[in-house]
């Protein structure tokens, strides 16, 4: 195997993140230049990990104010469904008298009339 092609893949495989730290060397100025180059690795790792714990933030974040809007949502649609449930039972009693039924009639009649009218001046 060729070193050279080797080290290349390894740099395109990790993005200039190279494994392994300190590796041994013939001479004082590859091994500085070998730390050097494990501490700019080393740099843009600890860039990309506060990144992520940035984002991994904001993700948290985004995740609770909506499950916050959820929870709100789900009380109000209780809450709505208590009211449509009293309003169901009111509309019930109406409809088990005969008299309440012929004034609903009559209201019901007068609220049709007044609809026909406004569309026909409008």
């Amino acid at each position: 195997m060729n070193p050279r092609r080797d080290r290349n893949s390894r740099v395109a495989l990790f993005d200039g993140i190279e494994e392994g730290g300190i590796r041994a060397s013939a001479s004082y100025s590859s091994h500085e230049i070998d730390e050097q180059e494990n501490d700019r690795a080393v740099d843009g790792l600890q860039d990309r990990v506060n990144l992520l714990k940035r984002l991994s933030g904001d993700i948290h974040e985004e995740v609770e104010s909506h499950n916050h809007m959820l929870d709100r949502m789900g009380n109000d649609m209780d809450s709505s469904r208590g009211v449509l449930s009293g309003t169901m039972d009111k509309f019930k009693m109406v409809f088990e008298t005969k008299s309440s039924r012929r004034m609903f009639t009559l209201v019901a009649s007068f609220v049709v009339l007044f609809l026909i009218l406004y569309f026909l001046t409008k």
